[in-house]
């Protein structure tokens, strides 16, 4: 079985964490945009922007004026360039504590699916703080590992029947941030007003297992680099766990839902 201490998470493959996540991060995205109900023309900055899903639903809902994305990985960065060509939006590598951008220089800070890989969540809040305008907007939005993000939870607890060791591994033990009260708790941390916390759930329908299964055999994300550490049958043991244990329609289909938690804050 696996040593946990030696999983890694891995984010060099823009296509591959598409088929994973990405897919379900777009239609977050839509709803959390919609719910921040920021009037056109602002300025924006998307931190962690990775493949640009939520770059592209701000240019697509919001109407700004203009948006600055950054993220850590080059190979994301190409990838939401080549997929994201609007004269709006300016891509740069930063890390999202340490932000290439003017004091109170942007409207709107967004963060989609990045807050709790961060080392220090409160540091990055703060950064994010500085670069919005008295009265500007912070926001974000993590995935429910706990419970609501439906498919990642089925498949640690399949593996957890097979592999007791992944225990440690599971994002519901590693992030505890992902809950509304540590939300609340780092935006307030980091000065911010007016502190509120939401959901949004979507629909994750997989025409197949294969289609729920392949991107977990896809090596970009904790799970994914999980299983590629796996025996060919320690990971055919985890696909029939998947098998017994979820929901399969009688054409074959498999209907979950994804849970993300909203906070958001305004910069006095």
């Amino acid at each position: 079985m696996t040593d946990p201490t030696v999983v890694t998470a891995s984010w060099s493959d823009a296509i591959g964490y598409e088929a994973y996540i990405g897919r379900w991060s777009r239609q977050v995205a839509r709803q959390f945009v919609a719910d921040l109900d920021v009037p056109a023309g602002r300025r924006w900055l998307d931190v962690g922007c990775g493949t640009g899903a939520l770059t592209r639903t701000v240019l697509d809902l919001a109407e700004p004026a203009g948006v600055q994305a950054v993220d850590r990985s080059p190979t994301f960065l190409r990838h939401a360039a080549a997929h994201v060509p609007d004269p709006r939006v300016t891509f740069r590598t930063a890390d999202a504590a340490a932000l290439p951008v003017d004091d109170g220089s942007v409207d709107v800070v967004v963060s989609g699916l990045v807050l709790h890989f961060l080392a220090d969540p409160g540091a990055a809040v703060t950064a994010w703080r500085r670069a919005a305008v008295p009265g500007g907007t912070v926001a974000a939005y993590v995935w429910d590992y706990a419970e609501g993000m439906q498919m990642m939870r089925a498949f640690w607890l399949a593996a957890a029947r097979v592999d007791p060791a992944v225990a440690t591994l599971d994002e519901a033990a590693r992030f505890p941030i992902c809950a509304p009260g540590p939300l609340r708790a780092v935006f307030t941390g980091a000065g911010l007003t007016d502190v509120v916390t939401g959901a949004i759930e979507v629909p994750t329908v997989f025409a197949d297992l294969d289609d729920l299964w392949t991107p977990f055999l896809g090596g970009t994300g904790h799970a994914p680099v999980y299983v590629a550490t796996l025996t060919d049958d320690v990971r055919a043991a985890i696909k029939e766990e998947l098998r017994r244990s979820l929901p399969v329609q009688d054409d074959g289909s498999i209907a979950l839902t994804a849970r993300a938690w909203t906070v958001r804050g305004q910069v006095p």
